[in-house]
């Protein structure tokens, strides 16, 4: 669904400003021209596998996962999107269709920036260009060592490192404890390269170990010390 407030638009375009260089008034006036903000519910697909990309996403607020289909219909969380971060470009600039697939996490606002006024900005603006070349190195990064851990790691550090990740990626809640994002044990075996059996036994352990407490979909982690061994562990 689409919605669009003037308060919405200027946030956005003065982090877009800080992001992507200082852009000049006739660049800003046609960012504001083009972008459009839109409300996702829980589960809803932001954009799937095998569309053509349109528009570069701009989370502003909820959470968003990154799916990839696998064989036998199987997915695999490949990443998760925090707020102010942009993400739905990569096939763009490859010049192909999407291999992956984005839903929400829970209900997220989302600004959607047409990829032919990133195209121009980028011919216009070094700082521009070198914003999506430094993203994509990082996502490069992030992806070959998602590669080592998801195919070397026993199963609990894969999980460690899991939540970890979701720490570092959503933070806690209050209590310094509790992750803010509540995962069905799906998701988590998900992103952990599991099965859920296998994420709800390691999950129980954990907790017996006096690691996490679990209280249905959320997670305490009381000692992040220990999980970060964990993780680190092949």
């Amino acid at each position: 669904m689409a919605v669009e407030t003037d308060t919405d638009i200027s946030i956005i375009l003065k982090e877009l400003s800080s992001l992507w260089g200082n852009l000049s008034e006739e660049q800003t006036e046609l960012l504001k021209a083009s972008i459009s903000i839109h409300q996702y519910q829980k589960n809803e697909i932001i954009y799937k596998r095998h569309e053509m990309p349109r528009a570069a996403m701009y989370l502003l607020s909820g959470k968003i996962k990154i799916l990839k289909e696998g064989i036998g219909g199987k997915y695999q969380i490949v990443r998760v999107i925090r707020p102010i971060e942009i993400f739905g470009y990569r096939a763009f600039f490859a010049g192909e269709e999407h291999k992956t697939s984005a839903l929400a996490f829970e209900q997220s606002t989302i600004a959607q920036i047409p990829f032919g006024i990133i195209k121009q900005l980028i011919k216009e603006s070094s700082q521009t260009a070198m914003f999506f070349i430094r993203q994509l190195s990082i996502e490069l990064g992030y992806s070959d060592n998602r590669i080592v851990s998801l195919t070397q790691k026993h199963i609990r550090a894969r999980l460690a490192e899991a939540l970890l990740f979701l720490k570092e990626s959503y933070g806690l809640e209050e209590d310094g404890y509790t992750l803010s994002i509540y995962l069905s044990r799906e998701d988590l075996a998900s992103l952990s390269n599991m099965t859920t059996s296998n994420a709800i036994r390691t999950l129980s352990t954990f907790a017996n170990e006096g690691l996490i407490t679990i209280d249905g979909r959320k997670i305490k982690l009381i000692n992040m010390d220990e999980l970060h061994k964990i993780s680190m562990l092949g």
